[in-house]
């Protein structure tokens, strides 16, 4: 295998910045995509066994809550000198017979030194990764470190005429993991006889470290160990029997899903059957989200004799036989009723998938917290009424509609604010989670090019408003008083440059309210429709929707009043905001 490579950086992107444009059904699901992925998460720790010199592990959850200074900063991770993290590339280059040292700056590989920030090109471990590990001493020493980490979904890319260094979540049965040629049944071209494959043993890099594997047939498959394949295929093998949520992370309900199907495929041309069982989370590390409890999950079972679907509590294992290469779903619900935590609550676990024949050994994350409204809503209002108290003017419907939006968060407390903008991203206050703020300054410096920026354009600048009256929940009526002072730059009176609006007198001395401007307020009232309208999904959990009224006093001097409807979708269910940096 020659050189090993070092990735660069890709190109920062700026700040997303999504303003008043009405928002469509396709830019909600790219809206959900970059936002609801919290920083809650079910927790695993993985020991591994390392030796003096060059190892390779794979690691089947993300660590990147915290950097590597921080994960390998005591016992036997102290002696962890380099992690080399290698990057899927499709160009790069084939084994040779002679392996060499791997060399950084170049796309196949981020580096992290121990000591040498300078050269540190790797901050997080993320999951699904291969990593080499390079450690004090020679391959007779002999450590164990443990890395605690968010189990994913497994995955895995296979490319043509390259080296591919890749792990597998297979079964420890006793001391032992399945063999090679077991394992890659299914999947004969990994270990054809023109495949090589290759191991890492500990001690320098040179003629026994990697060491070839020449007999799959024998060789044991170590999950928490990576190899190099050379095969000639382009796939996605992971496993014999592939386990696919519908829901990318894992059975992640938060606080609105209900139900989340499993797809279970045979690859083998044999039944399996599968052993499910719910594993309890490890305690979150220091600065995460807490863990509150195990997550009530449910399985979703067709009872033939009413007809009807049951929900029945998952207390030990079951097991469910899959035929030979074929497929089926397994879906999973959740009990909230029995999550007596309060609306900050997070329930974490992992649901183990074990198949009958040894082979593998799936963890799934599943989370949920309460139901709640908490999180950050984005609203369209839809003006279709102008009416006024001018006399001869009872009012009359808009030729077309006028569109307005609305920025709306709900804290854990219960708490709707306006906002006249919010960002999403990385937060400058410890531990760095991904939150909600109102000002760009609350971000954390370095991770700004991945933020995305929400703007209401009517708005009067930095607003994060409390109801003057009433609550937002279905049923209710919250009304808001937006005032926009006789001084304020946004005020439409105010003009900086032009002497008849620039509340100053012909001595350039300031003069106050209704002199040369009003103070225009503006009384807005949601009105939340209870009952779930016909053909609506996810009312009350995802969309909100109802009456809009607003009265403007200081344009005129008689108010002016307009209505008309709206509807608030769900943008994620992060219930805490910084409104201050």
């Amino acid at each position: 295998m020659n050189s090993l490579l070092s990735p660069a950086q890709g190109p920062v992107s700026r700040l997303r910045f999504l303003s008043l444009v009405p928002i469509g059904v396709h830019q909600w699901f790219l809206l959900l995509f970059l936002f609801g992925t919290v920083a809650q998460a079910q927790w695993q720790t993985t020991t591994y066994a390392l030796k003096g010199g060059f190892n390779a592990i794979y690691l089947h959850g993300d660590a990147s809550y915290t950097t590597p200074d921080t994960l390998f900063a005591a016992g036997d991770a102290l002696k962890i000198l380099e992690v080399w993290r290698w990057n899927r590339n499709p160009t790069q280059v084939q084994f040779t017979s002679d392996p060499l040292i791997p060399t950084p700056g170049t796309p196949e590989w981020s580096t992290w030194y121990r000591g040498n920030p300078g050269a540190t090109s790797l901050t997080a471990l993320t999951g699904q990764q291969a990593y080499l590990i390079k450690c004090t001493g020679a391959a007779a020493d002999t450590y164990s470190v443990q890395i605690k980490h968010r189990p994913q979904p497994p995955e895995s890319t296979w490319v043509r005429n390259g080296a591919n260094l890749l792990g597998f979540p297979t079964f420890k049965n006793g001391a032992n993991h399945p063999l090679m040629s077991a394992y890659f049944a299914t999947f004969p071209a990994a270990i054809t006889a023109n495949t090589k494959i290759y191991k890492y043993e500990g001690g320098d890099l040179g003629a026994t470290n990697p060491l070839q594997v020449f007999s799959p047939t024998f060789e044991q498959l170590d999950r928490n160990q990576a190899y190099w394949f050379n095969a000639e295929v382009v796939g996605s093998f992971y496993a014999p029997i592939e386990i696919a949520p519908t829901v990318p992370g894992g059975l992640e309900f938060g606080r609105t899903r209900s139900i989340i199907a499993v797809r279970l495929r045979n690859r083998t041309s044999a039944p399996v059957t599968m052993t499910m069982s719910l594993v309890n989370s490890a305690a979150a590390p220091a600065g995460q989200t807490g863990v509150t409890g195990p997550v009530p999950l449910t399985r979703r079972v067709f009872n033939t004799g009413i007809g009807e679907y049951e929900e029945i509590a998952i207390t030990g294992a079951f097991n469910q036989v899959i035929g030979p290469q074929s497929s089926l779903e397994l879906e999973f619900g959740i009990d909230r009723g029995a999550m007596n935590g309060g609306s900050s609550a997070f329930y974490a676990s992992l649901l183990s998938f074990r198949d009958s024949g040894n082979l593998l050994e799936v963890f799934l994350p599943v989370s949920a917290q309460p139901a709640s409204l908490a999180g950050l809503w984005v609203g369209d209002v839809s003006v279709n009424q102008v009416t006024s108290t001018v006399a001869g003017s009872p009012g009359a419907t808009t030729l077309r509609p006028f569109p307005l939006r609305y920025l709306l968060h709900i804290d854990d407390g219960g708490t709707a604010r306006l906002l006249s903008q919010v960002f999403i991203g990385v937060l400058e206050a410890a531990p760095n989670g991904f939150g909600v703020c109102t000002l760009e300054t609350a971000l954390k410096d370095d991770s700004k090019a991945s933020a995305t920026r929400l703007v209401a354009a009517h708005m009067p600048l930095d607003l994060a408003l409390a109801p003057t009256t009433g609550g937002v929940a279905l049923g209710s009526t919250a009304e808001w008083t937006i005032a926009m002072p006789f001084d304020d730059k946004v005020n439409p009176f105010v003009h900086q440059y032009h002497p008849d609006h620039n509340n100053k007198n012909a001595r350039l001395q300031p003069v106050g309210n209704k002199v040369e401007s009003h103070t225009v307020t503006r009384k807005v009232s949601f009105e939340f429709l209870g009952p779930t309208p016909p053909g609506s999904s996810g009312w009350g959990t995802t969309v909100l929707g109802g009456t809009y009224s607003e009265t403007v006093t200081g344009l005129h001097k008689q108010p002016l009043s307009s209505a008309g409807v709206f509807t608030f979708r769900r943008v994620n269910d992060l219930g805490g905001i910084t409104l201050t940096p």
